[in-house]
């Protein structure tokens, strides 16, 4: 799961006992062209590829577009998931197809509850998850903010969680602030916001709160420039990392002078 030229990096993202040079994970659908997808890809500099195996068809292939030998030409680790999954055995079934195809045991575990939200189906996304971490499967499971739900899932062996900052491809941001900051206090595995995130600045503040990386795909892929807007989240994504690690400052009820005063100017004896 080693990218070909990684960026050697003094803080990696450790998963499953894997380390990645890159916070940042990318979707590839709904990019303008291939070419586009290609060009944002080499300037975000993933650490991770997401593709559904419906995005590929029954082998895994697109003839017509060539694109899972455009995925495997980058050079980047494939982070197959199982989109569009409503039932627990479609989901399951969907994984071993996808750990065939793509040769990797990592999923990105979707289970759809509702389909104007695509909200997970949080009654049975806990039993799927330890179904394929049974079978061998580094499970990334996409989830609601729910704290109750996303121990549950690292009680049966998830070693990260993905939960969302928002409904998929909405843009918003993160809605919950509070229950997102409470994720991150209480449980000690990595978190990747998955899904809403619009703007940079949203995935900076959630680096900034500590998460470990995020996951994009529309915010990117339907921007007016996805490649300068990949960019611009690469950047982010560092920036509120590097701000995390920093320590921010705590903020202050009255307002407080920067600069020190160490006398009385001379004019005021005048």
């Amino acid at each position: 799961m080693t990218p070909l030229n990684p960026t050697p990096s003094a803080d990696p993202l450790l998963l499953y006992g894997e380390t990645f040079h890159s916070r940042l994970l990318l979707g590839t659908a709904r990019y303008p062209s291939p070419a586009v997808l290609e060009q944002a890809v080499a300037r975000a500099q993933p650490c991770m590829l997401t593709a559904s195996l419906r995005r590929q068809g029954a082998t895994g292939l697109d003839a017509s577009q060539g694109f899972w030998p455009l995925l495997q030409s980058m050079g980047v680790p494939m982070l197959p998931n199982t989109a569009g999954c409503h039932s627990l055995q479609e989901a399951i079934t969907t994984a071993e197809m996808a750990r065939e195809v793509f040769e990797t045991d990592w999923i990105k575990l979707e289970l759809i509850g509702d389909d104007y939200t695509l909200q997970p189906d949080t009654l049975n996304l806990v039993q799927a998850a330890e179904q394929l971490i049974q079978k061998g499967f580094k499970v990334l499971p996409y989830t609601t903010d729910d704290l109750v739900l996303c121990q549950r899932l690292v009680d049966v062996g998830c070693q990260a969680v993905m939960p969302w900052a928002a409904p998929i491809g909405t843009g918003k941001g993160p809605i919950n602030p509070y229950a997102l900051r409470t994720l991150r206090e209480r449980l000690d595995v990595p978190l990747i916001v998955d899904a809403g995130l619009g703007l940079p600045s949203h995935a900076c503040q959630v680096m900034e709160w500590g998460f470990d990386a995020v996951l994009l795909n529309t915010a990117v892929a339907l921007a007016q420039d996805p490649v300068g807007m990949a960019g611009a989240f690469a950047d982010a994504v560092r920036a509120g990392r590097h701000a995390f690690l920093a320590g921010a400052m705590s903020p202050q009820e009255a307002a407080q002078p920067s600069t020190p005063v160490l006398g009385t100017p001379f004019w005021h004896h005048a």
